[in-house]
């Protein structure tokens, strides 16, 4: 009668809710206000994923955006990929600078490995950085082994640690991809916040087996990615959609008596482009200039943990 298969039914938390135990069924209306720091009724959350893409990537379980596409050796791709991290990330970080803002920067594993200067002059000007996996050739998914799904995190956590000496506590997989048991292996080896999930615009607890993580908000309609190159928009629309995002939030915030998070994704090789980095300047000082904005980190929004 329903005209679904009977494998639909099959599904072991098929339920009335979110199908799964992480999180309960809360809808935003029905939540009692947080607060966030400095009484922010706008909080911007600026994410830069700092990425190495192998020159020849098996593409298991799939090839992750921004992937090699010809056939090897894709050069094209492969360079302008490495002009992100060799020129882009300097022009972000020259441009966060100028606007006073604090980023966090996702590192992957073999970037820290390869690139330690970078992930040094990150920290130098000020900004957060959290784990990104080891590339974006090394996925999490639900066929993976335990045992290498652990050398993968064990690995990323060492190689930032050798190359900051932080041992970081928060998490973004490589292309946001992960396994049922992925959430629960990060609380294992000590991450307390993660970013995979895009189901809120507010930090929520996230429950596993091996203990509470947070699951940041982090949008991936306005990812820099997402808009630009899967969409094909022009760099103005851009500019628009994050305006009028921020627009929204900020009305939603006064409605609802309770603050919202506007997070972007930028890359320096989307972004990082010099007919690229006046645009996003222009998106981040719009946001900027509004009056209740503030620029809040991860361990800001920790503290304003949502139900």
């Amino acid at each position: 009668m329903s005209g679904l298969p009977d494998s639909y039914f099959t599904y072991a938390r098929r339920q009335a809710g979110p199908d799964h135990g992480h999180y309960p069924a809360s809808p935003i209306r029905e939540r009692a206000p947080v607060v966030l720091p400095g009484g922010a009724s706008l909080a911007l959350w600026v994410v830069v994923p700092l990425e190495f893409f192998p020159l020849n990537p098996s593409g298991q379980p799939f090839k992750a955006p921004g992937a090699m596409q010809t056939p090897y050796p894709d050069l094209r791709h492969y360079t302008t990929r490495d002009y992100g991290n060799r020129v882009g990330a300097y022009r972000l970080l020259k441009l966060f600078a100028r606007l006073g803002l604090r980023a966090t920067f996702a590192v992957q594993g073999a970037v820290a490995e390869r690139y330690p200067g970078l992930i040094r002059d990150v920290l130098f000007d000020g900004h957060d950085i959290c784990a990104h996996g080891w590339d974006t050739d090394s996925l999490h998914h639900s066929t993976l082994a335990e045992a290498v799904e652990n050398s993968y995190i064990t690995r990323t956590l060492d190689a930032i640690e050798a190359a900051s000496g932080q041992r970081v506590t928060g998490w973004l997989s490589p292309a946001r991809a992960e396994g049922f048991a992925t959430p629960a292996r990060l609380a294992a080896q000590g991450i307390r916040w993660f970013a995979d999930w895009a189901h809120d615009e507010l930090p929520t607890r996230f429950q596993t087996s091996a203990g509470e993580l947070i699951s940041m908000p982090l949008s991936n309609e306005l990812d820099d990615w997402q808009i630009l190159i899967t969409y094909t928009r022009p760099e103005h629309e851009w500019l628009a959609q994050v305006t009028d995002a921020a627009d929204w939030l900020a009305a939603e915030a006064v409605r609802l008596n309770s603050p919202r998070v506007l997070t972007l994704t930028v890359r320096p090789y989307v972004s990082g482009l010099p007919y690229r980095i006046k645009a996003l300047g222009n998106s981040l000082q719009t946001v900027l200039n509004r009056p209740g904005t503030s620029v809040l980190s991860p361990d800001d929004l920790l503290r304003a943990v949502s139900v």
